[in-house]
Order: structure tokens, then C-alpha cells, then sequence
């Protein structure tokens, strides 16, 4: 993989693989939109759904893990937001791994850093 891709898995608590794990429950996905702009309690998330509290838990749970959400204690509550930059990166880099357009372009780009780097020296 490339530099971008082992940044990626690096910088994130799970990895690529937690992602898209993460991404691959359709119940995943909605708590995901509903927390695309606002902070929500587990019980505000649950109200939503037609399941038990532990499943929404252990779904919250699944997010946090892959890094795509945070939680925050405020006063007896525990809220829960979307981490914006490590899924729209997550996602950046996967596709320009796998989008063929991009290779040449990474390529380029690459040459380009190594041509200025030693122009500099």
C-alpha cells in the first residue's frame, strides 16, 4: 500500500478494515447520518430505532472503535458525535488506492516532491 494508506491505518484506532466493518451494518450507516450534524445521547440515538438499547450500544460501540465516533461525558449524559475527518479521510484514502485515475496522478505528484526537494538542497 501506499504511504497515504499506512498514514491512514496509523492515525486511525482501527484501520481501514475497522472502517469499512463498521460501515457494512445499514443500522451503522443511520446513526452515522443522524449524527452527521449534532452531538445525541445513546437514548436520543435509540428513540430512532426499532431495537433494544444494548444493540444500539454495542452499534455505538462498533463506531467508536473504528474512530468514526466520540463520545463525551456532560453531566449524567454521554453524548456521541461523528469524527468528520477520519471518515471522509478513511475514505479518501481508500479510494485513491483503488481509483486508477489516481495512480498516475500520485506518481506525478511524488516526482514533482522529489524534483522540489532536491532543488532545495
Amino acid at each position: 500500500m501506499s504511504d497515504r494508506t499506512d498514514h491512514i491505518e496509523a492515525a486511525e484506532p482501527g484501520g481501514i478494515q475497522k472502517v469499512f466493518e463498521a460501515l457494512a451494518s445499514a443500522a451503522r450507516r443511520k446513526i452515522l447520518a443522524y449524527l452527521a450534524h449534532s452531538s445525541l445521547t445513546a437514548g436520543e440515538i435509540a428513540e430512532r430505532f426499532d431495537m433494544s438499547k444494548p444493540s444500539i450500544s454495542q452499534h455505538l460501540g462498533v463506531l467508536e472503535s473504528a474512530g468514526l465516533v466520540r463520545k463525551e461525558k456532560r453531566g449524567q449524559y454521554v453524548h456521541y458525535s461523528i469524527v468528520q475527518d477520519s471518515l471522509a479521510n478513511t475514505l479518501n484514502g481508500y479510494v485513491q488506492e483503488v481509483c486508477p485515475v489516481s495512480r498516475p496522478l500520485k506518481k506525478e505528484s511524488a516526482e514533482l516532491k522529489t524534483k522540489n526537494n532536491k532543488g532545495k538542497s
